[in-house]
C-alpha cells in the first residue's frame, strides 16, 4: 500500500493505494473520473501514516464501501498539510492533464 499528499486545485488531502506508484495510469485515470485531473503528489511513508492516523487509518482500511485500490484517509488540507513535515516526503510527482 502506498500512501500520499495529494496537492490539488482544492487542496491537500492524503490517499491510501494499492498502485505501483501515484502516477500509475490507472490510479491516474481513476482520479480523473473523481475530478482530480491535475495535481502534484509526495508519497510519505505508509507505517508514519498508520502511527499518526491510529485508529481512522484502521477504520478507513477496513471500510468495505471504499474501493481497495484507492482509499482517502483525509481530506482537511489543513490537517493533512501539518500532519507531516517536507522531509518526510519523498520526491514530488506531477500530473497535469
Amino acid at each position: 500500500m502506498k500512501a500520499g499528499i495529494f496537492f490539488t486545485g482544492s487542496g491537500p488531502i492524503l490517499l491510501l493505494t494499492s498502485y505501483e506508484s501515484l502516477d500509475d495510469p490507472q490510479l491516474v485515470e481513476k482520479l480523473e473520473t473523481k475530478g482530480i485531473k491535475r495535481y502534484i503528489a509526495f508519497e510519505v511513508d505508509e507505517e508514519k501514516v498508520r502511527e499518526r492516523y491510529g485508529m481512522h487509518y484502521t477504520v478507513v482500511m477496513n471500510d468495505l464501501r471504499q474501493a481497495s485500490d484507492l482509499r482517502v484517509l483525509d481530506y482537511d488540507g489543513h490537517h493533512v498539510f501539518n500532519m507531516f513535515r517536507f522531509d518526510e516526503m519523498h520526491p514530488p510527482v506531477k500530473h497535469d492533464a
